[in-house]
């Protein structure tokens, strides 16, 4: 007979395999040209998912049908147990105040300030007063990294890594659930991209949030992803880990590990996992 404690690590993991996004049979079209035929895929409770494919492949488009800013030709897609297709009016608000979305352009509003910028969901979706909002702004901020003055700053005053990072602390303004990042760490520098990737690990350890991201950043890929979803030529051609992924022979997703940013970022895992394994080693004892 199972002990109390059993049974609640049981539920636990069972809740932790529950699928938060669930695509089945999706097909989208742009006149004749084929972007998804078909194509399933889930996301899990707690895990951060990548969909990564050349230009073209559809992973845009994807993002855009799982946030409700587009619907697909056929197929159905669910979020949060939400069916998108059949979801009325005031079904999917409640459903968008679930989740936030970090855009590729950062997306914020030139004329407000960052912290404007970050309150502006609670001013629209809560009864909270000005100044817990402006309270929360600052918190969400300190959160992703940036220094109380930066909320008084406007966009165009922010460097690409703070417009980033600005972004984000805006998508966590309604606590969600999930987190949708496009292209968190395109156009910055190795160091500022290094450090969004650290920022992507410690949200979903801390808040166990589900976050769906698309990237070409093969580091971030390595070193974030638990899984990775390849597109290519309508389809999905392969989903796993990396390691995994590393394994496949299909052309579309051998591009990402045979090149030399993908044969640079694959060994600077290999080493740092190895790092890893020496610094969890007991130390010897002394002869």
């Amino acid at each position: 007979m199972q002990s109390a404690a059993q049974t609640d690590s049981a539920l636990d993991q069972a809740s932790q395999n529950d699928p938060v996004i669930e695509i089945s049979k999706v097909s989208t079209r742009y006149g004749k040209h084929v972007v998804h035929a078909a194509i399933d895929l889930d996301v899990r409770r707690a895990e951060i998912f990548a969909l990564v494919g050349g230009s073209g492949s559809g992973k845009s488009t994807l993002l855009r049908e799982m946030i409700l800013l587009q619907q697909p030709d056929s197929g159905s897609i669910r979020v949060l147990g939400v069916d998108l297709q059949s979801a009325g009016d005031n079904e999917a608000l409640a459903l968008r105040q679930r989740w936030g979305v970090m855009f590729q352009q950062g997306g914020l509003f030139g004329a407000l300030t960052v912290s404007e910028n970050v309150g502006l969901a609670l001013r629209e979706h809560t009864e909270l007063e000005d100044g817990l909002i402006d309270e929360i702004a600052a918190a969400k901020l300190a959160l992703t990294g940036l220094a109380p003055a930066v909320g008084a700053q406007y966009p165009s005053e922010l460097s690409g890594g703070m417009m980033k990072r600005a972004s984000l602390a805006r998508a966590l303004a309604l606590d969600p659930e999930l987190l949708f990042l496009d292209e968190p760490t395109a156009g910055l520098d190795p160091d500022s991209a290094g450090g969004v990737d650290e920022l992507v690990r410690k949200l979903r350890d801390l808040f166990g949030l589900t976050i769906v991201m698309i990237t070409h950043d093969l580091d971030l890929l390595w070193q974030v992803a638990d899984r990775v979803a390849v597109l290519a030529e309508g389809k999905v051609q392969g989903v796993g880990s990396m390691s995994e992924l590393a394994r496949m022979d299909h052309p579309a997703i051998r591009k990402f590990f045979d090149g030399p940013r993908g044969r640079a970022a694959q060994e600077q895992e290999t080493r740092q996992g190895h790092t890893d394994m020496q610094s969890e080693k007991p130390p010897s004892k002394p002869k």
